[in-house]
């Protein structure tokens, strides 16, 4: 009997470490975030998605992180994005975590207005914040064109910045590459080496909104 009280006592001691170790209980925090609006080029016409990053905090890492939540309560509408698919990125020594796919069926116009973020550990622990997004419901932009042909490249684009995303042959991304020109030789603009494909990114850094062709082949 006094092995077993031993016993019992050794494990009841190793679970009580375990626990006061493994999991603070505190819940996670949402810092900042930003949510962006980026028409994306397609065969009938620009489609609409955002991007929505948060930098979070959690006592316990953020790989005590398991789902991020956007809500927009006025139009009933919920995105979930679990810790298995949401994008992560360092920045400056600290850890954003979102997606750049949240969309709405049938090709129709995202809401406006203010979303709620929520994000949740894995103890069920949970925090929220809200964001607001104003764009202008129809863009305040053409969708912008790029061609590159000969060596020589062309943007047709009324958005204030404009950037080249290069990619490989096997359409990795290699670069961005800023346009202070519209029009010149493709030697000029310091494409790196291995470049084989390039889109434009346009952007209108008031609104935070940006447009984002297909990409074409570099020759």
């Amino acid at each position: 009997m006094k092995l077993r009280r031993a016993t019992v006592l050794t494990l009841a001691v190793t679970f009580a470490v375990i626990a006061s170790t493994s999991c603070s209980g505190a819940k996670p925090r949402i810092v900042f975030g930003y949510i962006g609006l980026v028409y994306y080029q397609e065969q009938d016409g620009p489609r609409e998605r955002f991007s929505f990053f948060i930098l979070p905090e959690d006592d316990d890492g953020i790989e005590n992180l398991s789902d991020l939540y956007l809500y927009h309560d006025r139009e009933q509408l919920r995105w979930h994005i679990g810790s298995d698919e949401w994008v992560s990125h360092d920045q400056d020594g600290r850890i954003w975590i979102g997606t750049r796919a949240i969309a709405v069926a049938d090709g129709e116009t995202l809401p406006r207005g203010q979303f709620r973020a929520m994000l949740v550990n894995m103890s069920g622990e949970s925090s929220e914040r809200n964001f607001t997004f104003d764009a202008p419901e129809t863009p305040r932009f053409p969708f912008p064109t790029l061609t590159i042909e000969d060596g020589n490249f062309a943007v047709a684009s009324r958005y204030p910045v404009n950037r080249l995303v290069v990619y490989d042959s096997q359409g990795d991304f290699l670069a961005m590459v800023e346009l202070s020109d519209l029009t010149g030789p493709v030697s000029d603009i310091g494409i790196p080496g291995g470049g084989s494909l390039a889109a434009l990114w346009a952007e209108d850094t008031l609104y935070f909104t940006s447009a984002f062709t297909n990409a074409v082949p570099i020759r």
